[in-house]
């Protein structure tokens, strides 16, 4: 018992003086603003302010799990002093000596201790970010729509960059971002031009930008098809 308590006072003085140096993780101040010294809530870029908004939720969060140790420390002490440490406070039974030494603070046995189930509460921001990032999921072979597809999303509106800053080839200057040419919905690039079935019938062109490439491409290689020069017999057909 001595030497538990020993351990909690110990653990108190030091969460006692690491408050009072860091002043509640900043929390004192007036404003997160002030503890980084800026001189305007209006800042040049705008990122700083919520890097700053982030540093200070998450010094609120380290400050209430702070006070809340020191809190677990005070009540076992109290414990101590009414003669009911070692004892669960729920069914009355003796806590074993090992769940002390490991949890001095404690004042529950395992099976009543109110930490054994953990929280489903999440941050009310995610109801409107699922499925992930607002985009709906038909089923669950289906490619999920991740950060990458988000970011080419809202870059079709228009980046920064320049075209110096592409590296691959631009069509056009609405499409510089990257992987601006990914195939979205379709296999192969004859897919967005030709509406046809799986044995080819049914066949009708669509002209468009990939159509043209597709073409460029084979006038460049001087080829019939991308699988290479047909067969003599197959030519008529081909270009019939």
């Amino acid at each position: 018992m001595q030497t538990l308590r020993e351990r909690l006072l110990q653990e108190k003085q030091q969460i006692v003086q690491r408050l009072k140096q860091n002043d509640h993780f900043g929390l004192i101040r007036a404003s997160a603003h002030d503890s980084v010294g800026e001189l305007s809530n209006y800042d040049n870029h705008p990122a700083d302010s919520g890097t700053e908004l982030y540093e200070r939720e998450k010094d609120i969060a380290l400050n209430e799990h702070t006070k809340r140790e020191l809190h677990d420390i005070e009540r076992a002490l109290q414990a101590m002093e009414d003669g009911t440490y070692g004892i669960c406070e729920v069914c009355g039974k003796a806590i074993p000596v090992e769940r002390l030494e490991a949890i001095p603070t404690t004042t529950f046995c395992k099976e009543h201790s109110p930490d054994q189930v953990v929280s489903q509460q999440r941050p009310i921001e995610e109801s409107v970010l699922s499925p992930p990032f607002g985009e709906f999921v038909v089923h669950k072979e289906a490619e999920t729509f991740d950060a990458e597809d988000s970011w080419q999303k809202v870059a079709r509106f228009g980046t920064s960059e320049t075209p110096s800053d592409v590296q691959e080839d631009t069509v056009h200057y609405d499409r510089m971002y990257i992987d601006a040419g990914e195939q979205i919905g379709y296999v192969e690039p004859f897919e967005t031009f030709a509406a046809t079935d799986l044995y080819g019938t049914g066949i009708t062109i669509y002209p468009n930008i990939v159509h043209e490439q597709y073409e460029q491409v084979l006038d460049d290689e001087q080829l019939m098809s991308p699988l290479g020069d047909l067969p003599a017999y197959e030519k008529d057909p081909y270009t019939s």
